[in-house]
């Protein structure tokens, strides 16, 4: 992809997504942040915010790495939702966290206009980054390039179920016309990407969302134990084959572009000229097969977050 000029926002948004992810709840970042935190930068502390699930870990871990090694402080703070730390982005609480675009498009296309507005995110990152511009002036928040890698939101069941059904993809499980309960977060409820796809773009009979992490330990469990027939992820989940879950193709394609991409205080920004430059090195070179590997190391080989960053970055000539 190529790298453009950096993109003044007005705020950042929420999805899933993740992915991609999901999420729902409007606590205090203080409240809901895991945090921690390394000392003795010389160009002063910078707050590295996202969400708590692995992937989100992992980038985390390596902006962390990237800022101490141009010679900031740092701090994280990982919480649940968007709706938390977003807004403290654009307060300058939090100065840069990894986010996914098209989640954040269709998070300040809703606060702006409605949750019933169209979409203006689309299957196209260029497309979709010009229609978030006009969003985003006033709210202090800047989105840097953002990078090839993705991690869009998926939907998986048992192996055994799809063996036994002959299912692939979405549209052959929405064929056999069953109600079903999905494992989910809270805000897949109308979401077009979320249950509000799965309903109206595939037909499926939703009976319930059950309240699940997205990408989650317990999202997986309940799939497996039949208590939902399906669960939500992203497609650099690494866990799924040892533990018999499998996706299910997005053949009508409700899944836009969710590259990941920095999202900046812009005041933070303007004081910290060697940011942009760090943070695009980095979005030039990470790829969606990068994700992927990474997630792996985390959730099957249990690696540290923090470790896996590092041989990352060193791999890649970042650090």
């Amino acid at each position: 992809m190529r790298i453009p000029r950096v993109l003044s926002l007005a705020a950042a948004g929420a999805l899933l997504l993740g992915t991609a992810a999901c999420g729902g709840s409007s606590d205090s970042l203080e409240d809901q942040s895991s945090s921690g935190s390394s000392g003795g930068g010389d160009k002063g502390t910078v707050v590295v915010g996202g969400q708590d699930f692995t992937e989100s870990q992992i980038m985390a871990a390596i902006y962390q790495k990237l800022l101490e090694n141009a010679g900031y402080s740092v701090q994280t703070k990982l919480v649940t939702t968007r709706d938390v730390y977003l807004p403290e982005l654009s307060k300058g609480s939090v100065d840069i966290v990894p986010d996914y675009l098209a989640g954040i498009t269709d998070y300040l296309n809703a606060e702006k206009n409605g949750p019933d507005a169209p979409l203006v995110s689309s299957h196209d990152p260029d497309a979709t980054l010009k229609a978030l511009e006009p969003l985003a002036e006033a709210e202090g928040i800047s989105i840097l390039p953002p990078s090839d890698a993705t991690d869009q939101n998926a939907f998986f069941v048992t192996q055994d179920f799809a063996e036994q059904n002959d299912l692939t993809t979405l549209s052959d499980f929405a064929a056999m016309n069953q109600p079903i309960k999905l494992g989910a977060p809270p805000d897949c409820e109308g979401r077009s990407d979320c249950e509000g796809g799965l309903t109206k773009t595939y037909g499926f009979d939703i009976t319930q969302i059950v309240p699940l992490d997205f990408a989650s330990a317990q999202v997986k469990d309940a799939v497996k134990s039949g208590e939902v027939q399906m669960g939500e992820t992203g497609t650099t989940d690494g866990t799924l084959e040892d533990l018999g879950l499998v996706l299910l193709e997005d053949d009508k394609g409700i899944q836009p572009a969710q590259n990941l991409t920095p999202a900046v205080n812009s005041d933070f920004l303007a004081d910290n000229g060697d940011i942009e430059d760090i943070f695009n090195e980095l979005s030039s070179t990470l790829t969606t097969d990068d994700l992927a590997a990474m997630n792996v190391q985390v959730d099957l080989e249990r690696k540290k977050p923090e470790d896996v960053a590092q041989q990352f970055l060193q791999d890649k000539g970042l650090l």
